[in-house]
């Protein structure tokens, strides 16, 4: 599975693209989207989703 970015609730202030360690996160258009490709919840890197611990609304970035 993935992780998805809510895009009625992104500030689209970038956090999530820079933490993410498997470059899954692009500004596509007018949004930040995930790409479930590349996204890998951050398994087997870290204890917690980078993009959901640094995005500064609750809930934006969340399992597709």
């Amino acid at each position: 599975m993935a992780f998805k970015i809510i895009a009625s609730q992104c500030t689209q202030c970038g956090a999530c693209e820079y933490e993410c360690p498997s470059d899954a996160i692009t500004f596509k258009g007018e949004k930040y989207v995930v790409d479930p490709k590349k996204c890998t919840e951050c398994r087997g890197e870290f204890d917690t989703q980078q993009c959901a611990s640094v995005c500064p609304v609750p809930k934006t970035c969340v399992p597709a």
